[in-house]
């Protein structure tokens, strides 16, 4: 059988996407995908239709390292809207209930916000994108469907109220800073439930995303003006290297003589991860003459043994 013709590039690296509101983390990732002409890609956590900011996009042999960007932290900022509670937990859902919030002010909202801080739990919303039975939540909720959904445990590290608003309709400027799996439209109709007025979020702006944040980004239309009339090879100087995703970690520098067993799957010894690094700790290995070779994990003896590896190198 003849083997399928790869279509687009074969071109490695991560783009630091600004997304728009009004299409899906999917659609935003395709419209890069396109301009860069690039054989594959995937992004790196989702973000609702409704939301902007960061969304980082792997590319090639990035795309074996994006569980590192889907298990980082993330920073939002956010506007919380207060009297208003709709389907969704967001702007974009049916109105539930209407409460006039005129009576709301930033103490009380400052009063309840260390409840939030810390590690807390969530029922996610119908409307996320969590799994039930290999089926979205929200495409069941949109068949009139609801099932029962555990509690998920999240850590909030930081949870700051920038600005308030006052009015029938209260707004709320907030900045939380949180562990993956974090729903920031749970955060705010439990906050609203404890008001008494009910909530939903309004806006929703990622400025963070493990090591990226908002001055990384370039947006689609910056890709498209640049890209205009030229080749997708010119809007290359955009991409991270591959192991941006994983640049936290401590770096290790093999000789060419156990980078070669490193290459071919089998734990290597390197003095500097005994003496730096723990057992279970994951490391960026590279070769001597600077290549990354991908990650490892250290073992309880000191040696390294490979978990992700980059082909070709």
């Amino acid at each position: 059988m003849a083997r399928r013709r790869q279509k687009g590039r074969s071109i490695d690296g991560i783009l630091i996407l600004d997304k728009p509101a009004g299409l899906t983390s999917n659609e935003a990732l395709q419209k890069a995908k396109y301009l860069f002409y690039a054989a594959k890609a995937g992004h790196t956590g989702s973000l609702d239709p409704l939301a902007t900011g960061v969304l980082p996009i792997c590319m090639g042999e990035a795309t074996k390292f994006t569980q590192f960007l889907l298990e980082a932290d993330k920073t939002y900022r956010s506007t919380f809207s207060f009297g208003v509670a709709t389907e969704t937990g967001d702007a974009d859902g049916k109105i539930l209930t209407r409460v006039d919030a005129t009576e709301l002010d930033a103490d009380k909202i400052e009063a309840l916000l260390p409840d939030f801080r810390g590690e807390i739990e969530q029922i996610p919303s119908m409307y996320s994108a969590l799994k039930h039975n290999g089926q979205p939540l929200y495409k069941l909720a949109r068949q009139g469907i609801e099932v029962e959904r555990a509690a998920r445990k999240a850590m909030i590290y930081k949870f700051d109220l920038l600005d308030f608003r006052p009015g029938e309709v209260a707004e709320a400027d907030v900045e939380i800073h949180c562990s993956k799996g974090t729903y920031i439209r749970t955060i705010s109709e439990d906050l609203g439930k404890l008001l008494g007025f009910g909530a939903h979020v309004s806006s929703l702006r990622r400025t963070i995303a493990g090591p990226f944040n908002l001055e990384d980004s370039v947006t689609l239309e910056q890709l498209e003006t640049i890209r205009d009339g030229k080749r997708a090879e010119d809007l290359d100087f955009l991409l991270r290297p591959v192991d941006a995703s994983v640049a936290d970690r401590l770096a290790v520098e093999l000789p060419e003589s156990a980078a070669w067993y490193f290459r071919r799957g089998q734990p290597v010894m390197t003095p500097s991860v005994y003496r730096t690094a723990e057992e279970g700790d994951i490391v960026r290995i590279f070769c001597d003459a600077g290549a990354f070779l991908g990650v490892g994990e250290v073992l309880d003896d000191g040696r390294v043994t490979p978990r992700r590896l980059v082909a070709g190198q």
